[in-house]
């Protein structure tokens, strides 16, 4: 396989940090390879490394030592601002805590990133986004008037509004029911595989991993399983 074959690979990514009891290894020399359109998802105990694992792939903190390419550019190699601009371009994320801003409508909200972006027919791809998700009812309604289970939709409808090329979720079940977090894990697959998006799943759901073509598994900050 090629190296424009793999959407994502990490080499050698350690990150420390200092301590009162000293420095402390959060991960040590992990390297992974996501190729083009492949789901993978990292598991492994709390503690293991994984959000971090996740913040150093997004370009959402700097290793100690190793490299990262994200669609063929190296992450790693470019400013604050190179790697805000690259993930703007290339990343979208869902999160536990759903990260919508509480004084923008779920319209507003998806709207959000392609205003950034100054996308043409915004307010059209946002509605759309929002239709996908089946909330078309709900497009001018405010967080707190919608269930746990809606922000997600919700966020999950602005990560893929963008359509970038890769896609974080990090425990987007985290702070749901079984049932509703049975329910967006489905319509988070079938978005992913509708949009050919390559997917990274953080998740302590082994049933969620398992759905996954690869599955990383970290231990003490190492990958001690895929890869």
């Amino acid at each position: 396989m090629s190296t424009g074959e793999f959407l994502l690979r990490a080499e050698n990514l350690t990150k420390k940090v200092n301590s009162p009891e000293g420095e402390l290894t959060i991960l040590d020399s992990v390297t992974i390879v996501v190729p083009r359109g492949h789901t993978a998802a990292i598991v492994g105990p709390s503690g293991a490394g994984k959000s971090t694992l996740l913040a150093l792939l997004a370009g959402l903190d700097e290793p100690t030592s190793g490299k990262v390419w994200l669609n063929g550019a190296e992450l790693t190699a470019l400013d604050e601002d190179g790697r805000a601009s690259l993930r703007n371009r290339e990343v979208g994320f869902v999160f536990q805590s759903f990260h919508l801003l509480p004084s923008l409508t779920a319209i507003e909200n998806v709207l959000l990133p392609l205003e950034l972006a100054a996308t043409a027919n915004a307010s059209a791809r946002a509605r759309q986004a929002l239709v996908d998700v089946g909330l078309e009812h709900r497009l001018r309604h405010y967080p707190k008037q919608l269930s746990g289970g809606e922000k997600q939709r919700v966020a999950i409808a602005r990560a893929f509004v963008t359509q970038p090329s890769l896609l974080f979720a990090d425990e987007p079940t985290g702070n749901l029911d079984n049932k509703t977090g049975a329910k967006i894990l489905e319509l988070l697959f079938a978005l992913n595989t509708a949009a050919g998006t390559t997917l990274v799943l953080v998740t302590h759901d082994l049933e969620a991993a398992a759905r996954c073509r690869h599955v990383i598994e970290l231990a003490g900050g190492r990958v001690v399983k895929g890869g």
